[in-house]
């Protein structure tokens, strides 16, 4: 699976690309130029992204020629234009952003969900209160036990992002999947569960999901939680291979990019750039 991350303050490269996803009206009033912009880098990120793995088999395409679509829940996806002598790649992506990042994490033949967070996000509400309203009542005691308001602030947003990447994973929308019907739990884990490109192994913490609504939502996906420049929480969720048959622990490879859209790339895996937390097939 692939990670590519665009930090906007790198990035001023001017582009044709058509939307993604535009603002609506009243976004466009309320954000302005900055929303605008922040639109248009996530689209040429997607594009180009997408556009550099269906070359890797062989067919060129022009990141403008691609077409979007949206699913019943509104999670975007590419809709490829089918010829009689060529089958479209079993590509997946998803994307997120902050104020200051654009993540796009692409996969070959298996549903995925990213989200990205700043570690210093300013959070409105109290943690406990606002937990309280969106965790589940495990979660809320694990938050409870930690005394450290900065160490129990950032778990909080460890766990948002893990929840969030799950439900965008599951393609479903956040109302037909609110975080209260699920759990997620961090364990200290024994074996090395990701491999990253150059060779590089790390080992890490395991990252469970617990169903607890009458759907059994958990089956047969894995988790990876990382920190991105020093700056950023990442978590991805995606599906594990039909073929493993969702049984043990799969070894996730790993590739991670930096990215300025039609300008520069650049693989930061490796580096204290990209930083594996934890991470768990089951």
């Amino acid at each position: 699976m692939n990670i590519h991350g665009l930090q906007r303050n790198f990035c001023s490269a001017p582009t044709t690309l058509l939307p993604v996803q535009l603002p609506t009206r009243m976004e466009s009033h309320l954000c302005g130029d900055e929303l605008q912009k922040r639109a248009l880098l996530a689209r040429a990120l997607v594009r180009t992204t997408i556009a550099r793995y269906v070359d890797q088999t062989n067919d060129r395409v022009d990141p403008r020629s691609l077409n979007f679509k949206k699913n019943g829940y509104g999670k975007p996806e590419v809709e490829w234009q089918i010829a009689d002598d060529w089958q479209p790649p079993a590509l997946q992506f998803n994307i997120s952003h902050t104020s200051s990042l654009i993540a796009c994490g692409v996969t070959v033949d298996s549903p995925i969900g990213i989200d990205v967070e700043e570690k210093q996000r300013k959070l409105k509400h109290h943690i406990l209160a606002f937990a309280r309203r969106y965790f589940s009542s495990h979660e809320v005691e694990h938050l409870t036990s930690i005394s450290d308001i900065e160490i129990q602030r950032q778990q909080f947003i460890k766990l948002w992002t893990l929840k969030e990447a799950y439900v965008k994973a599951l393609g479903r929308g956040f109302s037909a999947s609110p975080f209260k019907t699920f759990t997620i739990q961090l364990k200290a884990a024994a074996k090395r569960g990701i491999y990253l490109s150059r060779d590089v192994e790390s080992e890490i913490s395991e990252i469970s999901v617990d169903s607890l609504g009458s759907e059994n939502l958990t089956n047969n996906w894995q988790f990876l939680l990382l920190e991105l420049a020093g700056s950023h929480y990442a978590a991805i969720c995606m599906q594990k291979h039909n073929t493993l048959g969702g049984k043990g622990n799969v070894p996730i490879k790993l590739t991670a990019r930096r990215t300025i859209p039609l300008v520069e790339d650049e693989c930061v895996l490796g580096t204290s750039a990209v930083v594996p937390i934890s991470g768990l097939t089951f």
